[in-house]
């Protein structure tokens, strides 16, 4: 016997599944502009209903489309018969799917909906169906056949779906005006999150935690700063309080070679000048791309020339940041 071709059945799936969202094009029409206005101007939530597999790629949709600024949820049909139908009110939408058009839980459902007033919109991929017919408005999800070599498990039809249900979404977000700072606040405990959301104020170093010393202190004082809170080097301040200057570990290494008494030498005349700083408001993403850029471990904040606190790679490192 010789050995399946795992490739070959593999690519013929892709090949399928991307003629099928390729025909999908042509459902981006007026239907799917109507269901997006309908949509858009709806007072209340989405809501999601699907059997079977067309019930995963709802729940999937259900998601999207709240994490992008379109408050959304699913409902089960079968369990919408028996009393989940009271989640459904006044100024929502339902949007309902299946690719034959014919599920009978969410037929069982449309009459009440109906009555409601609660506007439908259904994605099927017949729009002849009972749930087309029923639709306010509907999306045609028809794919020439799907993947499954005994055309029988959905394949091509639930990517289409998938792939509708995304297009919903994404036009809705624009429509919406939905920025990157609202994603952040829907996924406040993801690593995409805290990268939105945290900000280098909310990371640096201040008060009594800051590393500084003035810049008439001697390279002794210096170090002891530095070894005391942690940070790998120390601020160095004028007379006015205004920044002048840092005093890193790398600085250290390299003085040893000159043989200077720590003692007695002023950080002043050691220190780097015009250290590299960031502000305070900027995210705390900005603060890891300007490290990794400039090749430092640690920053000063900074603004207006006054010391406002500092920073390091650990810092971002326990933030989750990178």
């Amino acid at each position: 016997m010789s050995e399946f071709d795992f490739r070959r059945a593999g690519l013929d799936v892709l090949t399928i599944e991307q003629d099928a969202i390729a025909q999908l094009k042509t459902a981006i029409d007026e239907h799917f502009d109507a269901a997006c206005r309908l949509i858009l101007n709806a007072t209340g939530k989405v809501v999601v209903m699907g059997m079977g597999k067309s019930g995963h790629i709802g729940r999937k949709i259900a998601a999207t489309l709240a994490s992008t600024g379109t408050p959304a949820f699913f409902v089960h049909p079968g369990e919408a018969s028996h009393g989940d139908l009271g989640m459904i009110n006044q100024g929502d939408v339902v949007l309902a799917i299946s690719n034959s058009g014919e599920a009978g839980e969410i037929l069982t459902l449309l009459p009440v909906i109906k009555r409601l007033g609660i506007p439908l919109v259904c994605m099927t991929g017949n729009p002849d169906s009972s749930m087309g017919q029923l639709a306010k408005v509907h999306l045609n999800i028809h794919v020439p056949k799907e993947a499954c070599p005994l055309k029988l498990a959905p394949t091509s039809s639930t990517t289409a779906t998938l792939v509708m249900g995304d297009a919903l979404a994404m036009a809705l977000m624009q429509a919406k005006g939905f920025t990157a700072d609202d994603f952040a606040l829907s996924h406040p405990g993801g690593a995409l999150g805290r990268k939105l959301l945290l900000r280098i104020s909310d990371l640096m170093h201040q008060g009594e935690r800051l590393p500084v010393v003035p810049d008439n202190a001697t390279v002794r004082d210096a170090l002891l700063e530095v070894s005391e809170k942690g940070l790998g080097m120390t601020a160095v301040v004028d007379a006015e309080q205004q920044l002048a200057g840092v005093f890193t570990d790398g600085d250290l290494r390299r003085l040893l070679d000159q043989r200077i008494d720590l003692h007695t030498t002023a950080i002043g005349e050691v220190m780097s000048a015009n250290p590299i700083t960031i502000e305070p408001e900027l995210l705390a993403a900005e603060g890891l791309k300007l490290m990794e850029e400039r090749k430092i471990n640690g920053l000063l904040v900074a603004k207006n020339g006054q010391l406002l606190g500092a920073l390091n790679m650990h810092d971002l490192l326990k933030a989750g940041v990178m």
